[in-house]
């Protein structure tokens, strides 16, 4: 049985490396916030083996996720707190192993692999490290129609991380030497992966991140658009965490698209603010779809609507001839 040190040391994991999710977590009922400590902490410890390039060596990385994976799958005895308490949650709440599996599978692609040719190509990797975290959580809330609510889960887990690979440019280009953002999508737009390691920031990269933050809020209003599938007390936690991941795109958008010179983040002010506004208008109307639509930084979709402009028609002119200007004087 889960024990209170494997509960605390998995949620000290979840408070220091994961703060936005952590905000949104605490509003899960206790059934169902204990075990995404759980989940977490293991997902951040298999995180942690693949970010640890400059201290082990490719094949080590490797052997070490194979271990993880064992000890996860219940094939061999956990041989940390985090590692025990994640087999026991998985077996209790029947989690799939195939998602295990495929999530272990993305976090020893990041091993070999620093960028992706194209969206389709990154989602794939995506299933892994992200659609298959929603499939887990579905499992631990124990929806009474899960082939529903499933594919809802997935696309939610697509949004979050694509919301983090949009927000942390900077940081995976410094501290990971890996750039998320599809090759194809970048040279469409007029730029190259390049200029992403360098953090050159240039109306071409404001293109095709607006056109990424787009196709991400395709997936947040499919992914809100299943919360009605979700036990009742689970639905207010999953949409908070929606809106607050998603309030990210205001602040890109504010800075101009321009996440190279600094990573956007929540303070704990706005994060309140989120939540206060949304648990008014959950009182009122308690609609995943209604609320999301008036609290968060989605632009709802209407029938018939044309696509959204791309990034260019927003742009502040001061802001792209400030770049013009400091091209003309770099060359």
């Amino acid at each position: 049985m889960v024990d209170s040190e494997q509960i605390s040391a998995s949620k000290a994991i979840q408070q220091q490396t994961g703060r936005t999710f952590h905000f949104a977590t605490r509003l899960l009922p206790r059934r169902v916030r204990y075990p995404t400590y759980i989940l977490y902490a293991f997902f951040r410890v298999a995180d942690e083996v693949v970010d640890a390039a400059d201290t082990a060596p490719p094949p080590q990385q490797q052997a070490e996720l194979e271990r993880l994976a064992a000890e996860a799958l219940g094939e061999r005895s956990p041989t940390s707190p985090v590692l025990a308490a994640f087999a026991e949650t998985a077996e209790t709440y029947a989690i799939d192993r195939a998602d295990i599996e495929v999530f272990i599978d993305a976090m020893a692609a990041d091993i070999t692999t620093d960028a992706y040719a194209t969206l389709e190509q990154l989602r794939g990797y995506m299933d892994g490290s992200a659609a298959a975290v929603g499939r887990m959580m579905t499992a631990i809330m124990g929806p009474e129609l899960p082939a529903a609510a499933l594919p809802h889960a997935t696309a939610l887990g697509e949004a979050f991380q694509l919301t983090n690979f949009l927000r942390d440019v900077r940081e995976d280009v410094i501290e990971r030497d890996r750039v998320y953002l599809p090759r194809a999508t970048l040279r469409a737009a007029g730029t190259t992966p390049e200029a992403v390691r360098a953090l050159e920031w240039s109306p071409a990269f404001a293109t095709a991140v607006e056109e990424l933050l787009e196709r991400t809020e395709e997936l947040y209003r499919e992914g809100v658009a299943g919360i009605r599938y979700l036990p009742k007390d689970c639905q207010f936690g999953v949409l908070l965490a929606a809106i607050l991941y998603a309030e990210h795109h205001r602040l890109i958008r504010a800075a101009e698209y321009d996440v190279l010179a600094q990573t956007p983040q929540l303070g704990p002010l706005r994060k309140l603010r989120l939540l206060v506004a949304a648990r008014v208008r959950w009182a009122l109307r308690p609609d995943p779809e209604a609320v999301f639509a008036q609290v968060s930084a989605v632009p709802a979709a209407e029938a018939g609507q044309d696509a959204p402009m791309g990034g260019f028609a927003r742009w502040r002119p001061r802001r792209v001839w400030r770049w013009v200007e400091a091209k003309a004087g770099r060359d």
